[in-house]
């Protein structure tokens, strides 16, 4: 059962929809994982079975940042898995503005068509990383590249299938977790419970805010599917996994399991935070996905550019 969270009208609605599904009296999501082992990043196609209506959840740009090439292979599994089973694309849906990969949303969209969704405070995301940048004018702060922002709580559909927009910011201000029938689609709140969960160190992230936005989904029912956005392999374990349980997050997380306080988890967040290098791909990323996955427009030569701030992060 979902935890006793009166103030919580969204968080009940969510588990609502969980049980909905579990018990048979709402269709559950057929779901495929695509994972890109050079990120360790999980994209995933949510469709309802009946209207053959999808979702595509953190889509992965190839991207090389030794020569800044791009390539398309990860994308075209996604386009060759929609178009063989003959699936509609609604919506790309973004968890956050990554920092380890860049989004394909703007290619999907092209290829499928499609909304490219994310939460509404990416506008405080884009505040930050336009002033670390110094994007230019036409870089509006006020997520209008997106085309469409979810608010806390804030139902839509796949198709049949009911979802719903959960904030849980933490790792960073804009982070969303889905509820999609009996499946949440958490980010990079949480990894499996063998590895724990994710840095609180970027700017506008917050360790107590992560703790509360993880109990929050924990309190989800306990059968309730958890797929994540990242697998690293926790020592001892030799295949990646992604999807999970409330149940076993509850249990076995090392970093937030049933009787960890959030002072004891921050402490522990601040600590492992303080000794961990900047992900490989964060400055291209960002300066791509708080675009909605667009580049930057190219300057006078026809060429486009990504900026490296020097001494500055």
């Amino acid at each position: 059962m979902i935890e006793s969270v009166p103030a919580d009208p969204a968080l009940r609605e969510g588990g609502v929809l969980v049980e909905a599904a579990r018990r048979g009296d709402a269709p559950r999501p057929e779901i495929a994982a695509f994972f890109d082992e050079s990120t360790y990043t999980v994209t995933y196609v949510v469709h309802d079975a009946a209207t053959r209506e999808a979702a595509v959840i953190d889509s992965m740009l190839d991207f090389d940042a030794a020569s800044g090439r791009t390539r398309h292979a990860s994308a075209e599994r996604v386009v060759d898995y929609i178009t063989c089973n003959n699936l509609k694309l609604s919506w790309l849906l973004e968890t956050h503005a990554h920092a380890d990969h860049i989004s394909a949303a703007p290619y999907l969209q092209q290829r499928l068509g499609g909304r490219i969704a994310i939460g509404a405070e990416i506008v405080r995301v884009q505040q930050v990383f336009g002033t670390l940048f110094n994007a230019d004018g036409d870089f509006v702060r006020d997520g209008s590249q997106f085309d469409h922002l979810f608010t806390d709580g804030e139902s839509f559909r796949i198709g049949g299938l009911e979802a719903m927009a959960l904030h849980v910011p933490g790792h960073t201000p804009a982070d969303m977790a889905y509820v999609i029938g009996d499946a949440v689609f958490v980010g990079d709140t949480l990894f499996m419970p063998d590895y724990g969960t994710a840095r609180a160190d970027f700017p506008g992230g917050d360790a107590g805010q992560l703790y509360r936005s993880i109990r929050r989904l924990l309190s989800l029912p306990a059968e309730t599917r958890l797929f994540l956005c990242h697998d690293y392999k926790a020592p001892g374990r030799d295949a990646y996994a992604w999807e999970t349980t409330v149940a076993a997050q509850r249990k076995g997380n090392v970093h937030v399991h049933d009787g960890v306080s959030q002072e004891a988890f921050v402490a522990m967040r601040t600590a492992r935070d303080a000794g961990l290098s900047m992900p490989a791909l964060i400055l291209p990323a960002v300066q791509v996905n708080m675009r909605a996955g667009h580049f930057p427009a190219p300057e006078a030569n026809g060429v486009t550019y990504l900026k490296l701030p020097v001494n500055a992060v």
